[in-house]
């Protein structure tokens, strides 16, 4: 093995299980860095293929836990801690860092073919032709998923399926574990002022406009109507805020001027929450563009700021108009 290579296991330990779980809630995220170069797997030879990857430790243990029990080259870009997908949107999982990394391995030197195998969602930020030209290496893109290396290994024939990206119920709930986590704070503590200012029924549709963002909208994501996230968004916070503004009317309905403002601002102000939340989550899907997120924001984000702060104006008219009611 070169004096370059580090070498590394197939074998992921529940240290790095924790320091996954700790990524994907948000922790220090960022520092969550393999140093890049070349690291041999198993016990590589000179024959053995190489595999690159981005430097973003999840991307790095997925793929040399696929490949337990298998020898390989694993070369590592530095993507500066992203994965491989954004690195490759951003830049970083580019042509030029994959040449200087090629070159800095003298992988030239370590095997006696010229393949790289680069995952498919990677293609987007290089240029085969130029890394040919410049390194001499064919550039060969494997499997959207790590899992599916093995078998394309044997063939080195990606299938129709291998080729296909997926994002199934379990992948949007790991990836909404993060959205779940990071405001649930500051959920608690607006809920609590909430309940004090306006009772239960406010705190309760703070609590549920945040779970049907977090978690209800990346469960129901592919059977939402409409393709938009805003407007995906929008419909269920709709369907979240109709009950909360007919509990707001009473049983029988009051029509008085404070019950129907009160049952205003939730319709007011809900919808446009869950929507915005929604469209943060574009950022987390296979299936979105900058363009079409572009788009999205320029359409939808000034209807959310108009909504939103009419909710918000509302619902201080009708806290103060509680308020001083109830010290009448």
């Amino acid at each position: 093995m070169n004096i370059a290579c580090r070498p590394t296991t197939g074998v992921i330990t529940f240290a790095n299980r924790w320091d996954h779980f700790l990524a994907r809630a948000g922790v220090n995220r960022m520092a969550r860095r393999v140093e890049p170069g070349l690291y041999g797997l198993g016990k590589p030879t000179a024959q053995t293929l190489v595999v690159v990857t981005a430097n973003y430790r999840l991307s790095f243990d997925a793929l040399r836990a696929a490949l337990n029990g298998t020898d390989a080259y694993i070369l590592v870009l530095n993507t500066q801690g992203i994965n491989v997908w954004c690195a490759a949107g951003e830049g970083t999982f580019g042509t030029d860092e994959l040449v200087r990394q090629v070159e800095a391995a003298a992988l030239a030197e370590v095997v006696n073919h010229r393949v790289l195998i680069l995952p498919q969602l990677g293609a987007p930020g290089v240029a085969a032709h130029e890394v040919k030209k410049r390194t001499g290496f064919k550039v060969e893109y494997g499997p959207v998923r790590a899992a599916d290396l093995p078998a394309y290994l044997k063939t080195r024939q990606a299938t129709p399926e291998m080729r296909r990206v997926r994002f199934t119920l379990a992948d949007r709930m790991t990836v909404a574990l993060v959205d779940i986590l990071k405001p649930l704070p500051l959920m608690a503590l607006v809920a609590v002022v909430l309940y004090f200012l306006g009772g239960p029924l406010p705190a309760l549709a703070v609590i549920l406009a945040t779970l049907a963002a977090t978690a209800l909208f990346p469960a129901l994501l592919p059977w939402l109507p409409t393709r938009e996230f805003s407007t995906k968004g929008f419909i269920l916070g709709g369907v979240v805020a109709l009950p909360l503004a007919l509990a707001a009317l009473g049983n029988p309905p009051a029509l008085g001027w404070l019950p129907l403002a009160r049952a205003a601002m939730y319709l007011l102000a809900v919808p446009p929450a869950v929507a915005y939340l929604a469209l943060l989550f574009t950022g987390s899907t296979t299936f979105t563009s900058r363009a079409g997120v572009r788009r999205e924001i320029f359409a939808y984000i000034p209807v959310m700021a108009w909504m939103f702060g009419a909710g918000v104006v509302l619902a201080l008219v009708v806290f103060a108009a509680q308020f001083w009611g109830g010290r009448a």
